[in-house]
Formats: structure tokens, C-alpha cells, sequence
């Protein structure tokens, strides 16, 4: 079984979006193949119907989804003879947890550092849309919020302290192997990866030590995506 999947196109061969890692590497815990289509910010709502506005959307022989966690719940059910993205159902209200805190902490928390970087690494015709809708988003210029990261960076790791106790005890957000939990929070890691020469992580953070496993994952399908060398 082969799923479409449209995934964000940064200049050349550059692939950053963080929710579209998280789902690609969910449709490879399924053991499903994919199809991926490169597309621009500028070209998502050229895809299927048009209804569409971000991407990772998938097709899955017609029947099309849009959003990461809506895609990953959709091959939980649509696929249960396959390894469980999310365990079993108790475990939606923390997996739930996990994203919210991705998306309120962890997320905001990287674009303040690499934001222009990321603007640099988009595809030269998205760079426009990028640019003006970023910074309508932010209240500033793209050069502005990413200014000073050197000093606001470890406040931005102190705030991960969660995260990185929960991986000194154990290989994986989800236990002894991973799962769903680990894509979607190891998804803007690979953001910062492939979009920015920037250090987020100390090396010898546990935090880091699970990137490189999660990095390894499915014949190092993460690992061989291009990343941009730290200056």
C-alpha cells in the first residue's frame, strides 16, 4: 500500500516542515510506502478539492486528509493491523498533552530562534508570502525576532526540562520504543535541523541523544534528509 503524501518543498532538496516529519515517520511506523509531493506554501490550496490550506495532507487511494494529528489518528483506525501510533485509547488524552505543549512551548519557542533562517531555506517563491505572513504573525520583522538567539537560548532549554527528564529515564517519549509522541515532538527538532545552522540542543543533552535515535529510525529515513551544517 503506497499513500500520497504532500509534503512542504523548501529550496531544493530542503524538507523542514515539522508536522509533515511527524507524519511521514508515522506512515513508516505503519509500514506503509509513500509517495511524497513536493509543494510549496504558495501551491497548498491547489491540492485536492482546493479546501486545503497547510500541509501534510495525505491520499490514501482517494480518501484524502489534511493536518498531522488528524492523518496520524486516521491510520490508527484505518490501519490496526499495523504497530499502534498511539497504544491503546487511554493514551490519547496525554498523546493530546504532548502536542498541545509542542504547539504552545516547543514550537513557538524554535521559530523565535531560526525564523529567518527558515525564510532563507523556503522555496524562493513562497519567500514573499513567508516574509508577510510571518511577520504579521509575530508583530515584527523576521530579522527582529530572531535577533539575540544567542542569549534567549537557554531559556528556550530550560523550558524542554520536561521533555528531557522524561527521556533520562526511559529511550523513548513513549517507553522502550516509539511511537506517535516521539514524531510529533522530534518533528520541530528536524525543523531546526534542516533550516538552520543554529544549535538548539547542547550535545550532551539527553534531549539530543534521542534526536539521533529518532534520527536512526526506519533505516535512517530522518537522517537522510539534508540538513543544514552548523556554522
Amino acid at each position: 500500500m503506497t499513500v500520497v503524501m504532500y509534503d512542504l518543498a523548501g529550496e531544493g532538496e530542503s524538507r523542514f516542515s515539522p508536522h509533515c516529519w511527524a507524519t511521514q515517520l508515522a506512515l513508516a511506523h505503519k509500514g506503509l510506502g509513500t509517495e511524497l509531493v513536493p509543494t510549496k506554501f504558495t501551491e497548498v490550496t491547489a491540492i485536492g478539492d482546493g479546501t486545503f490550506t497547510t500541509v501534510p495532507v495525505i491520499n490514501d487511494n482517494g480518501t484524502w486528509v489534511g493536518d498531522s494529528w488528524r492523518i496520524a489518528s486516521y491510520l490508527e483506525e484505518q490501519y490496526p493491523g499495523g504497530p499502534s501510533l498511539f497504544g491503546s485509547a487511554s493514551n490519547h488524552p496525554l498523546i493530546m498533552f504532548a502536542r498541545n505543549w509542542s504547539l504552545c512551548t516547543q514550537i513557538p519557542g524554535i521559530a523565535d530562534l531560526i525564523l529567518l533562517d527558515v525564510f532563507e531555506h523556503s522555496h524562493a517563491d513562497d519567500r514573499d508570502y513567508f516574509r508577510s505572513s510571518r511577520e504579521k504573525m509575530f508583530g515584527r520583522t523576521l530579522e527582529e525576532v530572531q535577533a539575540g538567539r544567542e542569549a534567549r537560548v537557554k531559556a528556550f532549554r530550560r523550558a524542554l526540562h520536561p521533555l528531557r527528564m522524561t527521556l533520562r529515564d526511559q529511550p523513548y517519549v513513549s517507553g522502550e520504543s516509539p511511537a506517535y509522541a516521539d514524531y510529533q515532538l522530534f518533528g520541530p527538532f528536524m525543523w531546526a535541523r534542516n533550516a538552520s545552522p543554529f544549535e538548539v540542543l547542547e550535545l550532551d543533552d539527553p534531549i539530543t541523544a534521542w534526536c539521533e535515535r529518532c534520527l536512526d529510525l526506519f533505516d535512517g529515513l530522518a537522517r537522510a534528509s539534508k540538513a543544514v551544517s552548523v556554522g
